[in-house]
């Protein structure tokens, strides 16, 4: 339904702009001596946890309001599926919002700093591939928890970003090492890539088993 209706990906690429709207006003007095690009990493991937926390919260809003996510319960589907099918639905979204900000992030705010010392894209690409898959795995399991809460939005919030913190860390310091391009930066980029894809095996692996004890049944 949301890929059909565009919904939640125009939510989360508007709430997407907004974030880099307000770090444009923040940022416009800090005057030409200040270097952007070395918290760059950290203000990218903030804005992407910030937009991933609303597209996971809307993912499962929507099927509880109208009643899809109880049809999906009776429906015969082992429930570990429905994980794996929600988590695949979030990274898209989150892939997609990841393509569209990066971009529009380096013309903000790095358009007229000298990169040259940038490390290749890729590396770009699958640190930030790295985040989406904990992202997504991780905060489906914790959407499902928090749907069911008055306050959902907060409760996620505060149980999302406790755990994420090693996945995010592990993510900013490899896209820092890359964006300032350190002599260390292969042995960095790779070492801190290392622990947020175990990371990610170890939390996915988690949140699939764990699934069907969340959701009651």
């Amino acid at each position: 339904m949301e890929l059909r209706t565009k919904e939640m990906i125009t939510s989360m690429g508007l709430y997407a702009l907004l974030v880099l709207i307000i770090y444009y006003v923040a940022l416009s007095q800090a005057g030409t001596s200040f270097d952007v690009s070395r918290i760059s990493a950290g203000l990218l991937l903030l804005a992407i946890v910030f937009t991933s926390m609303l597209g996971l919260n809307r993912s499962l809003v929507h099927e509880q309001d109208q009643g899809q996510l109880d049809a999906l319960l009776l429906s015969p589907i082992d429930r570990p599926i429905l994980f794996f099918g929600k988590a695949v639905g979030n990274f898209i979204f989150i892939g997609i919002v990841e393509v569209i900000i990066t971009p529009l992030f380096y013309v903000i705010f790095m358009g007229n700093t000298d990169t040259s010392q940038m490390g290749p894209l890729w590396m770009v690409a699958l640190a930030l591939l790295l985040g989406s898959v904990g992202i997504a795995g991780v905060g489906t399991l914790l959407a499902t928890m928090s749907v069911n809460t008055k306050g959902k939005d907060f409760v996620l919030a505060v149980i999302f970003i406790p755990l994420m913190f090693p996945l995010l860390l592990a993510v900013v310091t490899a896209l820092n090492a890359v964006v300032l391009g350190n002599p260390d930066m292969t042995s960095v980029f790779w070492r801190f890539s290392a622990i947020a894809f175990g990371y990610d095996v170890i939390t996915t692996a988690i949140a699939f088993a764990l699934y069907e004890f969340i959701l009651g049944v």
